[in-house]
């Protein structure tokens, strides 16, 4: 947004350039300083700056926030509490605010929700172990930044004082995000922080408060006096929140507790859908088939010898009560195959129904080993069949060669010497006759 007519366009070292957003204590801008470094600077509503104890109260929780160290919160970089308008800087962040994403694109996976709920509690744990609590965490106060999710506007909620009522008698920050004793007055803990962020992590997961929405006295009597509705969030998640969303802050779980246990089920919901899918899907498939077999070949048209054989196999990989009826199946069909088999098969069907028979009352192995055996005899026996049969020929061919040759190349020294007779005999009757 651009600066208003009333904006500043300088304050202290930095010069600002655009307006980022606007809340009940005050403008946010952006802002640089003379070497480009970005911030998000904040400046005080006139009529907050002129409360001497407001003054005070804001002076003790910046000098806590510059005390907070973590990559999960907006570091401060500069303050000026004696101001006519204090002010303080943090460290810009760039991305949008959680409230933004899920306006946006709606609730958040679980395994995200997760993350980002894990990354916020370990920096609570930093924010807590400085000694400050935030009193205003919500969507619109987490900026989910390329490096991860930020907290942002500390000290402006700390900084109203132990009451939650301003001076007007309003409620301080979203009503549905308030934990109970905020609402009643009573002093924060760092519990007070678990609270919001269960019901901020209620939001990510389902785009809605948990205490619906309502005018903030409906909202905060929803807060004190009522369950919140958890029937949307993801049930990996619902348990959790539901404790965190405790009425009495000693039932909640502390800062580290929380962190650990959105850690495991952030790590659950990343890789824990694929190995379920790898162990739950493929018995199914298996289940199916042999329902289909107990139901369609044992009293189904198909049955036959194919379906004997199909049945017993299936019935010996199935499960306890399927395989009882797979087993009885086959056993009907096992009766019949030898009489009608023989005709088609003669030579493998002993083979294979005898081993596969007994499948049924469970022996597995011998099903899916049998086929191997099998196909390599019987290429054997082709591989000798085609050798015997090119010998015997190229035998043959030899002896037919040997014998051809011998006729055509006359009679020998030892032939009979019927035709040189006869031919001697009839020159000699020329030559007599001549």
């Amino acid at each position: 947004m651009r600066l208003r007519r009333e904006d500043p366009r300088v304050v202290g070292s930095f010069r600002l350039h655009r307006r980022i957003g606007a809340g009940g204590m005050g403008v946010v801008y952006l802002g640089s300083d003379r070497r480009g470094q970005r911030v998000a600077l904040k400046v005080i509503r006139p009529e907050l700056a002129e409360d001497p104890e407001f003054r005070s109260r804001f002076a003790r929780e910046v000098s806590a926030a510059s005390r907070i160290r973590g990559g999960c919160t907006a570091r401060l970089v500069a303050a000026d509490l004696e101001a006519e308008r204090p002010w303080f800087a943090t460290q810009y962040v760039p991305g949008p605010s959680l409230y933004d994403k899920v306006g946006e694109e709606g609730p958040l996976p679980a395994a995200d929700v997760a993350s980002i709920g894990a990354a916020l509690a370990e920096g609570l744990l930093s924010v807590h172990e400085a000694g400050v609590v935030h009193r205003d965490l919500k969507p619109s106060n987490i900026l989910l930044s390329p490096k991860g999710p930020r907290i942002i506007d500390f000290g402006i909620a700390w900084a109203t004082g132990a009451s939650t009522l301003t001076h007007v008698g309003t409620a301080v920050g979203s009503p549905g995000f308030l934990a109970p004793e905020q609402v009643r007055g009573a002093p924060v803990t760092p519990a007070t922080d678990i609270f919001a962020l269960g019901a901020t992590l209620a939001y990510a997961a389902t785009a809605d408060s948990p205490f619906g929405q309502g005018s903030s006295e409906v909202m905060l009597y929803r807060v004190v006096h009522e369950e919140p509705d958890l029937s949307q969030v993801p049930d990996s998640l619902a348990p959790l929140v539901h404790a965190c969303l405790a009425k009495e802050p000693e039932d909640r779980p502390s800062t580290a507790q929380l962190h650990e246990r959105l850690s495991e089920i952030h790590a659950r919901e990343a890789r824990g859908l694929d190995s379920v899918r790898g162990q739950v899907r493929p018995p199914r498939p298996a289940q199916d088939g042999d329902a289909r077999t107990g139901g369609r070949r044992a009293g189904g048209p198909g049955t036959g010898p194919g379906a004997a054989r199909r049945g017993t196999g299936q019935a010996g990989a199935g499960r306890g009560p399927q395989r009882d009826t797979g087993g009885r199946t086959p056993a009907g069909n096992a009766q019949r195959t030898p009489a009608r088999t023989p005709a088609r098969t003669p030579a493998r069907t002993p083979a294979r129904s005898a081993p596969r028979t007994p499948a049924g009352t469970g022996s597995r192995t011998p099903v899916p080993r049998r086929p191997g055996p099998d196909r390599r005899l019987l290429r054997q026996r082709i591989v000798v069949f085609v050798t015997v049969t090119l010998l015997s020929a190229l035998a043959i061919t030899a002896v037919q060669g040997c014998q051809g040759g011998n006729r055509s190349m006359g009679p020998g020294p030892g032939a009979p010497a019927h035709p040189p007779a006869a031919g001697a005999s009839q020159t000699d009757g020329g030559r007599a006759g001549g």
